[in-house]
């Protein structure tokens, strides 16, 4: 382990290359989007058009993107097809990750 950051060597290994995105507390992990396509779906949004998003998000984000970035854009494209899929992720949010906006 590398004990001066905290993890374990290959760690970088793995995620070089990869997108990284800021968090809310501003720390940095890889973009998964599989994240995307499960909150989607949780919004009501079907698997096929939840793959669309994260497929397209994907494509369009760039190293260090924030996440609030994407999450607007991801709200976007749900309001686009339904807005009732974008009402759910925000009472989601707002409910149960105790979220604002």
């Amino acid at each position: 382990m590398n004990m001066r950051y905290g993890e374990p060597r290959w760690y970088k290994e793995i995620v070089t290359g990869m997108i990284m995105v800021k968090k809310r507390d501003g720390r940095k992990e890889p973009f998964v989007p599989e994240k995307i396509i499960v909150s989607a779906i949780k919004s009501g949004s079907p698997a096929e058009y939840a793959r669309t998003i994260a497929q397209d998000i994907e494509r369009s984000t760039k190293d260090g993107a924030t996440t609030q970035e994407i999450k607007s854009k991801v709200l976007s494209m749900l309001k686009s097809k339904n807005p009732e899929w974008e009402r759910n992720w925000v009472v989601y949010d707002t409910a149960v990750k105790k979220r604002a906006g």
